[in-house]
């Protein structure tokens, strides 16, 4: 369930985020007038992100053992694709956003009602898409039956979006630098995880080999069923009888991603602040500091 939590968390307030630097720059501005179609984009982005997660759900169903197993290992190497990809852009350009953010936005005003759509559209929906597909294969890699897993993101998203209005207030600050640090730590040994359990799925719907050679067998020490089992399942997606092929996968992935992620990149002396924006004047573009 914390897994998901962060997966929730982290997307949710990038998203957040952006529906903040747009509404603070349009009010600022005294530009209310374009709020309506901002929003308009922004509640296709999400209906079409929740269709699209359904269409994988119930889609999957339909699929024979083999054909769902490897639909969800093949989705599961794209998604942790995207998510990497994902941490790694946030981190290199979230201190530009504001300003690639402003000059869509002032390009978008100047052409029209359908322009400031598809602004906030395109803005939040690659976000949306994104959590959707990794959520998706998260929770395929750890289903247990429960709804644990969908309970998580959901509650993920809501801290997402009271702290995005909190942002937008003015009530809190928070050092986004160090926060898209630690939680794309966190969510690249959670795609460590995701991966592997996505070659396993590969695996077992025969598209690749070596599904009965065990890396190594813990079940004795660490029961599935066990409340610790559970709890690793859940959060790394720890499985005690791996394969040979899903150890190499987890550890060529976590070790060089971890440690590029982790290196310095160099950000200026106290960029990391952020202040809420606010309707008087002060936006949300300094989370671009980050």
């Amino acid at each position: 369930m914390f897994s998901n939590y962060l997966i929730g968390l982290r997307e949710g307030l990038e998203a957040s985020l952006v529906v903040c630097i747009l509404i603070a720059y349009l009010v600022k501005t005294d530009r209310r007038d374009a709020l309506k179609p901002i929003w308009a984009g922004i509640a296709i982005a999400v209906t079409i992100a929740l269709a699209f997660g359904c269409v994988l759900e119930f889609g999957s169903q339909e699929m024979t053992f083999k054909a769902q197993e490897g639909l969800g290992g093949s989705l599961s190497v794209v998604a942790v694709g995207l998510v990497t990809w994902m941490v790694f852009w946030m981190r290199r350009t979230a201190r530009f956003l504001k300003a690639e953010l402003h000059g869509k936005l002032d390009a978008a005003l100047s052409m029209g009602t359908g322009a400031l759509v598809a602004t906030a559209f395109l803005a939040v929906g690659r976000e949306g898409l994104e959590t959707a597909l990794f959520v998706w294969a998260s929770v395929h890699a750890a289903s247990d039956g429960t709804p644990r897993p969908l309970v998580g993101v959901g509650l993920g998203l809501l801290t997402a979006v009271f702290l995005g209005w909190l942002f937008y207030r003015g009530a809190i600050r928070i050092n986004l630098a160090k926060f898209f640090t630690w939680t794309g730590g966190m969510l690249v040994v959670v795609a460590a995880g995701v991966l592997a359990y996505g070659f396993h799925d590969l695996q077992e719907a025969n598209i690749l080999p070596g599904l009965t050679d065990l890396a190594f067998d813990i079940s004795g020490t660490i029961p599935p069923d066990s409340w610790y089992g559970t709890l690793l399942k859940g959060v790394f997606n720890f499985q005690p009888d791996p394969t040979v092929l899903q150890v190499t996968v987890w550890l060529l992935y976590l070790v060089p991603a971890l440690a590029l992620f982790l290196a310095p990149v160099g950000f200026p002396s106290g960029k990391g602040k952020v202040k809420a924006p606010n309707d008087q004047g002060s936006q949300p573009s300094q989370a671009s500091q980050a």
